[in-house]
């Protein structure tokens, strides 16, 4: 959470394209934040791009393109994980994926492990916890700013619903 990754995406995406290459860009149809099928930055950049859900079969729907780039990667299947790796490796297109390694409960999402077992390169994006350390995990919070610790996996939110923590503060706080 707020470590910079739909504003990553955003700038590769834009580096593609003003070396006259197609992207093709998609996030997850779950994520209405700022609207169905939008990428948005805090920082105020946004796009319209492709969803994804359940449903989706990216080898079905790859469009020749230089790159794919996928926010909200943790919302894929893990079939759909296979199907991205397999666009990389036998069309030879880039994917690119941005998402969360776990919930607020630690636990990882089915979608965030396959991508950490079948990625060839994986980069984190650092955030920092309050207490100043390197931000890794996700906490949870009510509208008091109260830690929920049980729950769905999936509830959609930002800054009101979720908090950045360090490993330390997310066992401790």
């Amino acid at each position: 959470m707020n470590a910079g990754k739909s504003t990553s995406l955003l700038q590769v995406a834009h580096n593609y394209e003003e070396q006259g290459q197609k992207v093709q860009l998609y996030t997850a149809a779950i994520d209405d934040r700022y609207g169905v099928g939008k990428i948005t930055s805090r920082l105020g950049p946004q796009r319209q791009t492709a969803v994804f859900d359940r449903n989706t079969d990216f080898l079905a729907s790859a469009p020749e393109v230089s790159c794919v780039l996928v926010d909200e990667a943790q919302f894929l299947t893990t079939a759909q994980v296979q199907q991205l790796h397999q666009l990389a490796q036998v069309r030879g297109v880039p994917v690119i994926c941005y998402g969360l390694r776990s919930d607020f409960r630690g636990e990882p999402f089915p979608g965030s492990a396959y991508l950490l077992a079948l990625a060839d390169d994986i980069e984190e994006i650092k955030n920092i916890c309050t207490c100043g350390k390197k931000a890794t995990m996700n906490i949870r919070v009510d509208t008091e700013g109260r830690r929920i610790r049980e729950g769905e996996q999936v509830s959609i939110g930002g800054n009101e619903s979720y908090r950045q923590a360090c490993g330390r503060c997310f066992y401790t706080g």
